[in-house]
C-alpha cells in the first residue's frame, strides 16, 4: 500500500494586497486627523512649560545624561548641524512612507500590520499630547540648549509657537520621530531574512541622536515612545506564515512523501491475515519422509 501525506499549503497564500486607492485615503484621513488633533493642543503655554521643567528634573533624577552632551557635538561642525536639521526635517515622514510603500508592494501580510501599528501607535501619542503638552528642551532656558533649526536651519517650526498654524510644538512627548523609526526597523527586521537586517537599528539611533542633538526632544520623550511602541506590538502580533519546505522532506517528518524510490521493488505493507485460532499450517506433502 502507498502511503503519502500531503504537505500543508501556505496559510500566507491567501492574503491579498489591500486595494490602493482605499490605502491610500485611510493613510491620508489618518494623517489628516493627527494634524488637526495636534492643534487642538495648542495654547497651553504655561502647563507645556511646568510639564518641561518636570521632566527636565525627572531626568536629572534619573542621572540620565544630558540632552547637552549631544548636541556639543553638532556644534563642531556647522555642516554637522545643518545635516542634522536637514535629517529632522526631511527623513521623518518620507522614509515611514518609502517603508509602508515597499511593504505594501512585496510583503502586504506585513503592510497591514504595520499600518495598524503605526496607526495604534501615532492615536496613543495623540492622546498624550492632548493629556501632557510639553514644550521641548529648545526653549527651556534651563537646559541652555541651542535652537539648531532657527540658528542654523532649516527648520520645520516658526519662531513663535503661539503663532505656528502648521504644527504643535509643545507636542514634544513622546517623540513619533522616534518611534515611527524604531518601528520602520523592526518591521524591516520582521520583513525580512538577511543576516544584516538588524542593521536597520541604525535609522533609530541616528534619530535619536538628531532629535536630541537638535533639542527637539527630551531623552524621556524617546523612552516613552518605545513604551508606547512595546506596548502596541505586544497587541498587535504580525501574521505567522506556515511555508513548505524547499527542500525534499524527510521521512517521518509530516508532510514526508513515503512513496518507494524509482526502481525499487514494490512493497506490501498491508498485514498478513491471521489464521484462525486452535489451527496448525498445513503439513507439506511428503513432508517428514
Amino acid at each position: 500500500m502507498k502511503a503519502r501525506t500531503e504537505p500543508a499549503q501556505d496559510g500566507a497564500a491567501a492574503i491579498s494586497r489591500p486595494p490602493l486607492v482605499r490605502e491610500l485615503l485611510l493613510v491620508a484621513g489618518l494623517f489628516l486627523v493627527y494634524k488637526l488633533g495636534r492643534q487642538l493642543a495648542t495654547g497651553h503655554a504655561g502647563e507645556a512649560f511646568d510639564n518641561a521643567h518636570r521632566v527636565w528634573d525627572l531626568e536629572r533624577t534619573l542621572r540620565l545624561p544630558g540632552e547637552g552632551a549631544v548636541q556639543s557635538g553638532l556644534l563642531h561642525s556647522d555642516t554637522l548641524v545643518h545635516l542634522a536639521n536637514l535629517f529632522y526635517a526631511t527623513v521623518h515622514f518620507p522614509a515611514t512612507a518609502a517603508f509602508l510603500i515597499w511593504l505594501y508592494l512585496r510583503r502586504p501580510a506585513h503592510y497591514v500590520w504595520a499600518r495598524r501599528v503605526l496607526a495604534a501607535v501615532t492615536a496613543a501619542a495623540l492622546v498624550l499630547h492632548l493629556a501632557f503638552p510639553l514644550a521641548p528642551p529648545r526653549m527651556l532656558a534651563t537646559a541652555g540648549l541651542v535652537d539648531t533649526g532657527q540658528a542654523y536651519g532649516p527648520t520645520v517650526y516658526g519662531a513663535s509657537p503661539e503663532a505656528d498654524s502648521l504644527s504643535n510644538q509643545f507636542a514634544a512627548m513622546p517623540s513619533l520621530h522616534f518611534g515611527w523609526a524604531l518601528m520602520v526597523a523592526i518591521g524591516l527586521i520582521v520583513a525580512t531574512k538577511s543576516r544584516w537586517r538588524p542593521l536597520w537599528l541604525l535609522h533609530p539611533l541616528l534619530t535619536l541622536l538628531v532629535i536630541v542633538g537638535t533639542a527637539n526632544h527630551y531623552w524621556l520623550d524617546a523612552i516613552v515612545a518605545a513604551a508606547l511602541l512595546g506596548i502596541v506590538l505586544a497587541v498587535i502580533r504580525p501574521q505567522h506564515r506556515t511555508t513548505a519546505s524547499d527542500g525534499p522532506s524527510q521521512p517521518g517528518t509530516p508532510g514526508a512523501d513515503t512513496r518507494p524510490e524509482a526502481g525499487a521493488p514494490p512493497q506490501d505493507t498491508a498485514p498478513e491475515p491471521l489464521a484462525p485460532a486452535g489451527d496448525s499450517a498445513p503439513e507439506l506433502v511428503g513432508a517428514g519422509r
